[in-house]
């Protein structure tokens, strides 16, 4: 519970997720060398992309990208045609067709936790992997916050294009840190020592020693959460470029940058997530049978395990905040009840600044305006007037259970449950 709760607060509160295309935009504009490639939504954009591609680049070859949020695309497959999300298109007549595989199909990667993502964008890249008087090589390299060090920190490996996990699992010598002082920033002695840990010489090294510092100013500049290049290559002219770019930004930073705002897809959210945004509403679906409703992400969480030892499980981590009036609630019960495997609803609030009885009446109101609820309702009402509180519920004439103590309402969870 405690490694969901983590996951939990991290998805919710801390990043907005951007596309291949979207990251690589950004890192071109902090001269970082990129994959080259031109992203399109249609069939009939193909040809001409790939066109347009082979004038800028030269490249006769094309790499076919499925755009979603997850990764393992190059492993996974499209339902619909059996392609994978990565493929190879060895000429310009076989564009489309690949393109087709892929393109409208919905993705399924060890990521997308069973369920396929619907492909609505692909890129159309560069074939990196031509000849030339060096052998080509594959690298790992991101940036992200160190939690332990409070240091943001450059993880590489030699070992590019394939699971991190694995590497950091089975080869830890591999895996290298490079932790980044914030009082003086990478330092030029720092992004040589990276070059040289990962074996490279020559041109390589010195494009390598360009990369590092290019990258980490972008992690930087655009409050990212993680910047993850996987691979990062090595070309057989000796170029380093970014293959790929997972990025993250920090939600926290997200008013500093609203043209990064704007990148949102909302297609690749739970729609049930985005409609919560929208309403103001900290909503997180998972696959519990107990809806929560409470005011404060810490009760909240304590309220998930309240749940788990009654025998439970939550369906949903959702935070009204400190205004639990009737419109809030009426809105949290209609989201509440979109999940089919909600089998009781358990409202838990703590009033300390709002008074209980207000959010009782709030409840109330709601109920009424819905009409009836198919499943039982929970309400445990805590702090200021909270006996005013239990009382305004329990001579509503509503089909509500109502309790004053957490352990009172853990048992009722269970009672409804059995």
């Amino acid at each position: 519970m405690a490694h969901e709760k983590s996951v939990l607060l991290r998805r919710k509160f801390d990043s907005m997720n951007l596309h291949e295309f979207q990251g690589k935009a950004i890192l071109k504009k902090y001269g970082v060398a990129v994959q080259e490639g031109i992203v399109v939504d249609s069939i009939e954009a193909v040809v001409p992309a790939a066109k347009q591609l082979t004038e800028e680049t030269g490249t006769s070859w094309y790499v076919i990208k499925a755009q979603i949020h997850a990764g393992g695309r190059g492993k996974g497959t499209v339902e619909e045609t059996g392609s994978h999300g990565v493929v190879l298109a060895k000429g310009i007549d076989q564009v489309e067709e690949k393109v087709a595989g892929i393109l409208g199909g919905h993705l399924t990667t060890l990521q997308t936790n069973g369920k396929g993502k619907k492909v609505n964008q692909v890129l159309i890249a560069q074939d990196v992997y031509y000849p030339g008087p060096t052998e080509v090589q594959e690298f790992y390299m991101s940036v992200l916050l160190d939690r332990e060090s409070g240091r943001n920190v450059i993880i590489y490996s030699t070992e590019g294009g394939m699971d991190i996990e694995h590497v950091a699992e089975h080869t830890p010598e591999k895996l290298f840190k490079e932790h980044i002082d914030p009082r003086v920033g990478l330092q030029g002695f720092q992004a040589r020592k990276i070059a040289f840990n990962l074996g490279l010489s020559g041109e390589a090294f010195k494009n390598m020693v360009k990369f590092v510092p290019a990258l980490y100013n972008a992690y930087v500049g655009i409050d990212a959460s993680m910047f993850e290049i996987n691979p990062l290559f090595k070309t057989s002219d000796d170029k380093i470029i970014a293959v790929d770019a997972k990025v993250s930004l920090d939600g926290n930073g997200l008013f500093r940058h609203p043209d990064l705002a704007a990148l949102r897809d909302k297609s690749e959210e739970d729609p049930t997530e985005v409609e919560a945004d929208e309403a103001g509403l900290n909503f997180v679906k998972l696959d519990g049978n107990v809806g929560c409703m409470v005011n404060g992400a810490g009760l909240a969480m304590a309220t998930m395990d309240i749940i788990k030892l009654s025998g439970g499980n939550p369906a949903n981590f959702l935070d009204v905040g400190g205004t639990a009036n009737a419109e809030r609630v009426e809105k949290a019960f209609h989201i509440i009840l979109k999940d089919p495997n909600v089998k009781a609803i358990l409202i838990n609030i703590f009033g300390g600044i709002v008074r209980c009885d207000r959010v009782a009446q709030g409840i109330v109101d709601a109920y009424k305006n819905i009409g009836e609820l198919p499943v039982p309702l929970i309400v445990r009402l805590q702090g200021t007037n909270a006996e005013e509180a239990k009382r305004l519920i329990d001579e509503s004439g509503l089909n509500v259970h109502s309790a004053v103590q957490l352990q009172e309402a853990a048992d009722l969870v269970k009672a409804v449950l059995a």
